[in-house]
């Protein structure tokens, strides 16, 4: 007997983050998708519906002359926090939705010399606005 889902149909992030967790796919959804990352070598830390980890680390690629991780590389693993999260919600949803990047806000309080994390906990928020933009 099957129970009914807790979840709406067109709501699949559970597949999409057991996809996001299996470093495997993962790396080769990097390699296709996003090959600077891969050689970056960004790691998800964590995952869920609220909140992704993304972290960076401090190699030979991602550093800069000044001894500290190019912009470039932690602004990517900042993206990615946002873009997991927003992905998650409109894996698989039908009607489809699209998403882009129109803007983006930081605050670095030290220079990065090492493993970085980035982290961004308003995955309920990203999913409330993709909801009213198909309601709308």
């Amino acid at each position: 007997m099957n129970l009914p889902s807790t979840k709406p149909v067109h709501f699949q992030s559970d597949v999409f983050f057991s996809i996001v967790k299996n470093s495997f796919k993962f790396r080769l959804f990097l390699l296709k998708n996003l090959p600077s990352a891969y050689f970056a070598g960004l790691r998800v830390v964590e995952a869920n519906d609220l909140q992704c980890t993304v972290s960076v680390p401090f190699k030979w690629f991602t550093r800069n002359p000044f001894r500290s991780t190019y912009f470039a590389c932690l602004g990517m693993a900042a993206e990615m926090t946002t873009g997991i999260l927003a992905m998650s919600h409109i894996y698989k949803r039908k009607p489809g939705v699209s998403m882009l990047v129109v803007g983006s806000e930081s605050r670095f309080h030290r220079k990065a010399t090492g493993l970085t994390k980035f982290r961004c906990d308003d995955g309920w928020h990203i999913r409330r606005c993709i909801d009213e933009a198909v309601a709308t």
